[in-house]
């Protein structure tokens, strides 16, 4: 299983490294993320220039997809040309942002109908798509996930972990990359945000 990681000009390291850096700890199990960008050289809001491993179109075939956020997201969803790239099937891919990645999935339409997580700079243009912007840190519906808040996208990996490998294998990535002496908090914090964001619903 492909999980495409797709990362723009001026994009925050925490969401795309992160994210990818959880999930290929799962390669031996089939899971294997990459950096997916629309140039082959992007650059981050702190100045770190990366070669992407995979152009924008690989969106379409990767089984999983997970777009960061940037400093440059209002003018991603501004680009038309740019967004016409963005090929994504939410019947058959599981879908998720992170803090302004939000704008591109509401921009795209598949937002329509559910609240969304952002962070909290973003939050103002979320809502002004029609979005109901909910105050904690995951939620999901169905193969589309949105995650608020940079070190959220722990939770957004121990998605697309749980969904794909189980359970027990999002455990055994927790428990090594926690903190010493956190083990059984950390993992129990991820899983219990990605259960509680499944589950919650607008009364």
């Amino acid at each position: 299983m492909q999980v495409a990681v797709v990362t723009f000009d001026g994009f925050n390291e925490l969401d795309s490294f992160i994210a990818s850096a959880l999930i290929n700890r799962c390669r031996k199990d089939g899971l294997e993320a990459f950096i997916t960008t629309p140039a082959p050289v992007v650059t981050s809001m702190n100045g770190v220039g990366i070669t992407g491993q995979r152009p924008l179109e690989f969106m379409a075939e990767a089984e999983v997809v997970l777009i960061g956020s940037g400093v440059k997201a209002r003018e991603v969803v501004a680009d038309d040309r740019l967004l016409a790239r963005l090929r994504l099937d939410p019947s058959r891919q599981l879908i998720g942002a992170q803090c302004s990645g939000a704008l591109v999935l509401a921009r795209l339409g598949l937002l329509d109908g559910m609240p969304a997580c952002t962070d909290r700079k973003t939050r103002p243009y979320v809502e002004a798509d029609g979005i109901t912007v909910l105050d904690t840190p995951f939620h999901a519906e169905g193969n589309i996930a949105t995650a608020g808040g940079c070190l959220a996208s722990q939770y957004l990996a121990t998605w697309v972990i749980t969904r794909t490998l189980g359970e027990s294998a999002a455990r055994g990535v927790l428990d090594y990359v926690a903190p010493v002496g956190e083990n059984q908090q950390t993992t129990d914090r991820a899983l219990t945000a990605v259960r509680t964001g499944e589950t919650v619903r607008l009364s």
